[in-house]
């Protein structure tokens, strides 16, 4: 399967990437011929070039010359090219078996072969027989698959694409294919895009090409600057713009640094972040936000004991202690307690890129999982990563179909399995927000995937108070001098959150513009807090307060009237504003 360099080797298959490793050990068994790679297929991968050095190719060249290097017959086809062959001897062996072809039903493809799949699976699947028949080894790649044989109920496709996937379906557990020397290989970026008829056919081997690893990318950007010298180009030390570059394409990296030596931009890691950031969101078409931290969490006012346990986990993470992390985080509360800025600080304190999920669901058939399969393999090239979900509850569904054909199950299934996958324990670490964890399934917030529920409340103490106040000045910018936020508030007004403290510098900074000042003064807090009336759902914070103190796991967060509280009692509660709020 293997080019001459490699063949003269006693391991063969040690040289390869692990994904094409797989491909020829599924070969060898003989138990399937057909394969479908998905995943990373328009990236670079490596070639061994014929004077023995090493270079870089598409994924069809590396099956051609790579895998399938001694094969007598290599032949491509998409529905935009048609049928091609890698070798002009191939071409015209093409060429001759379709002038008898034509002789014998009447038609001119000699000239010109179809490029529809419709006659062009034939004219294939004729030579394919009759080259076999003579004992010759075969190897056919099928371009963009998702093009031929397209996701969705065999009911909504066209009677071409049935066609399609009846053959295709046909030749992977056809006997003359399986016991002779042929290989047909399909090509799709994505699983989900692809018709399950062949995705699941247990005839059918599918392969997933991942996007570099570590390794991977050192050894490209060796082989891009070979002759020249990193410094000269690059801030960044080799190892760190390998280690830095997590989550890039070969493709990508290759941008980077073509544009750093013909265009003399030099690499620093600030530039590489912005690089990275938008070449990841472009690859994501809006599915992921890249958001890279800019603060840790001594940032993070109040909240004591969540960030000891934030900070423990980070240092684990620092000592390379990936199996004692949880595999992911329940942050809970009211609103504006400041869900988001924790898990981001978090993110910051280990110097670990965070990324948002953004609406991945789509109202046409097929895309929502396609979506989400993008978003885990690139989740899976970016560790370790922190991998935020804001208002969880409604953002990941359930198992309940709701009437969309079972694909709300369907990509709710695909989170959970994702999610509890222990092999990216300590490598994608996920923070599942929301002020309504008691809507949250229980599939996600168990053992095994959101283990450790963290609750967060409002400033409890006068000395809380003040620290978030100090923190607020640097986010609004207003610099002024008190001898104690708290003791400014008026009497009988309700607990502030973070979200109410921050309105108010703003509007003393409005204020103060406003009178034709740029310095905020006391007597401007002062006027704001007198007039300011903070939005008061009472029942339904109240409810916020009760569910976060039933989905927390550790007692000590919990503020000193919650600890010694009777559980069932809270329960109790519980129903009776859920039951107030239904009223309403």
């Amino acid at each position: 399967m293997t080019t001459k360099a490699r063949r003269n080797k006693a391991d063969p298959l040690a040289d390869l990437p692990r994904w094409a490793q797989k491909l020829a050990q599924k070969y060898y068994t003989k138990t399937v011929s057909t394969f479908l790679l998905y995943g990373a297929v328009r990236d670079l991968q490596p070639l061994t070039l014929e004077d023995g050095n090493r270079g870089y190719g598409t994924l069809k060249t590396f099956l051609a010359e790579e895998l399938f290097g001694g094969r007598d017959h290599v032949i491509f086809y998409d529905r935009s090219s048609g049928i091609r062959a890698a070798a002009p001897e191939t071409q015209k062996d093409l060429q001759r078996a379709m002038t008898g072809y034509d002789a014998m039903y009447g038609t001119d493809y000699a000239k010109s072969l179809p490029r529809d799949p419709g006659r062009a699976l034939q004219i294939l699947e004729n030579f394919l027989r009759l080259r076999l028949s003579d004992g010759k080894s075969m190897a056919l790649i099928v371009d963009f698959a998702e093009t031929l044989v397209p996701g969705g109920e065999m009911s909504h496709l066209s009677a071409e694409d049935r066609f399609v996937v009846a053959t295709l379906d046909k030749w992977a557990h056809d006997p003359q294919f399986l016991s002779n020397d042929i290989s047909v290989v399909l090509l799709a970026e994505n699983l989900a895009d692809v018709s399950p008829r062949i995705s699941r056919n247990p005839y059918v081997a599918p392969i997933e090409l991942p996007l570099p690893a570590e390794e991977e990318r050192l050894d490209y950007v060796r082989y891009k600057l070979e002759g020249k010298r990193l410094q000269s180009v690059s801030d960044v030390p080799l190892a760190a713009l390998a280690k830095m570059t997590a989550g890039l394409s070969r493709i990508n990296l290759d941008r980077v640094l073509t544009e750093a030596l013909e265009r003399e931009v030099r690499i620093t890691p600030e530039l590489l972040k912005e690089k990275k950031k938008e070449l990841i969101q472009a690859e994501c078409h809006g599915l992921l936000e890249f958001i890279e931290p800019s603060n840790n969490l001594d940032s993070v006012a109040g909240h004591g004991k969540a960030k000891e346990m934030l900070r423990h986990a980070a240092n684990a993470l620092k000592k390379g202690r990936i199996e004692v992390m949880p595999m992911g985080y329940l942050i809970s509360g009211p609103v504006g307690t400041g869900k988001t800025f924790m898990v981001t600080s978090f993110a910051g304190e280990i110097g670990i890129p965070a990324v948002k999920f953004l609406n991945f669901r789509s109202q046409w058939q097929g895309v929502t999982e396609a979506n989400l399969e993008r978003i885990f393999t690139l989740l899976k090239a970016l560790w370790p990563v922190a991998v935020m979900v804001d208002e969880a509850d409604t953002f990941l569904g359930n198992r309940d179909s709701g009437g969309d054909s079972g694909t709300s199950s369907r990509v709710f299934g695909s989170i959970a399995s994702f999610m509890g996958n222990t092999q990216y324990r300590g490598k994608i670490v996920w923070f599942l927000m929301t002020a309504r964890p008691d809507l949250l399934p229980i599939d996600l917030k168990r053992q095994g995937r959101a283990e450790e529920h963290l609750a967060l409340f409002y400033p409890q103490t006068d000395a809380e108070r003040d620290e978030l106040f100090k923190v607020m000045q640097k986010k609004t910018g207003v610099s002024v001098e008190v001898p104690s936020f708290a003791a400014l508030i008026p009497e009988g007004t309700r607990q502030f959150s973070g979200a109410d403290i921050e309105a108010v510098m703003v509007r003393a900074k409005f204020r103060a513009l406003a009178e034709g000042r740029e310095q905020v003064t006391v007597d401007d807090l002062k006027a704001v807090l007198a007039d300011f009336i903070p939005p008061s759902y009472p029942l339904e914070i109240e409810l916020q307060n009760l569910v976060a103190v039933q989905e927390c796991t550790s007692r000590e967060l919990l503020p000193e009237q919650f600890r010694s509280v009777d559980r069932d009692e809270v329960t109790r509660r519980v129903r009776e504003l859920k039951m107030l709020l239904e009223e309403q």
